[in-house]
């Protein structure tokens, strides 16, 4: 049987602060079912006060993770103070892990010797936990990176370039077994094409583009119930500049 529901976040024992759990998507229906009440239960233990947010692509455009961060954010609400971009195919294991607000700055639980796949020390993906506030100093995230890959390596450029420090979990002792890994690579290829001058123009720091101009259209706003566990599904249509980013399509 499922563990009995954390108590009502009325309560004074959740914290004073509220979490968007921004969480990428396209096409992962059978992850999702997993994901949001094992994130739901997970958070509630720790009594984090949470809403997620799916980020459903539906335009016919690359995937474009960055973009619906972007979107994610600006579409949050103003009850939640903080954000955690979150993969799909992630699951933290350890109940050490920190998801409290990341007042002292950004703050990426899925640090490089805990993932079970990236342990480069610059990397900043799976998940990583920043205020608000943080966040838009960055200018959110590049919106020239679709396909997969990179625009986690120039977000980390955009943090040291507001003048912030990422901070990373200490004292956890279980590894590349902190997290469980969704994700099968046989099954579902990840599209890592680069076209045009892609493979080029993905190294470099993109200084104009983020929040700022992200192009988009909410087709719809959906409040979804799985398996006892809350969460709004947002269809998103990105838009593309085919002459800024003509490697949007695959041609």
């Amino acid at each position: 049987p499922p563990p009995p529901l954390p108590p009502p976040e009325d309560e004074p024992s959740w914290g004073p602060h509220r979490l968007a759990l921004l969480v990428p998507f396209r096409e992962r229906f059978e992850e999702l079912l997993t994901f949001v009440p094992y994130m739901h239960r997970f958070l509630g233990k720790k009594r984090i006060r949470h809403h997620i947010f799916i980020l459903n692509q539906v335009d016919h455009f690359r995937f474009n993770r960055a973009s619906l961060i972007n979107v994610g954010f600006l579409e949050s609400g103003n009850d939640t103070d903080y954000i955690a971009m979150h993969d799909v195919d992630l699951l933290p294991l350890n109940e050490q892990l920190d998801y409290s607000f990341p007042e002292a700055g950004p703050f990426h639980v899925a640090s490089p010797e805990l993932h079970p796949l990236y342990h480069y020390k610059t990397y900043v993906g799976g998940i990583l936990l920043l205020t608000k506030q943080h966040y838009e100093m960055c200018n959110g995230m590049s919106n020239r990176f679709w396909g997969w890959g990179r625009e986690d390596d120039e977000f980390y450029r955009r943090i040291k370039g507001a003048g912030l420090q990422v901070r990373r979990p200490s004292g956890i002792t279980t590894g590349y077994e902190t997290f469980q890994h969704l994700h099968d690579p046989a099954w579902r290829k990840r599209d890592q094409k680069r076209i045009a001058a892609q493979k080029q123009e993905q190294f470099k720091v993109d200084r104009e583009g983020g929040l700022n101009n992200v192009r988009y259209r909410i087709e719809s706003r959906t409040a979804l119930n799985v398996a006892g566990a809350p969460c709004t599904v947002l269809n998103i249509l990105l838009d593309c500049d085919m002459s800024e980013t003509p490697w949007c399509t695959f041609g």
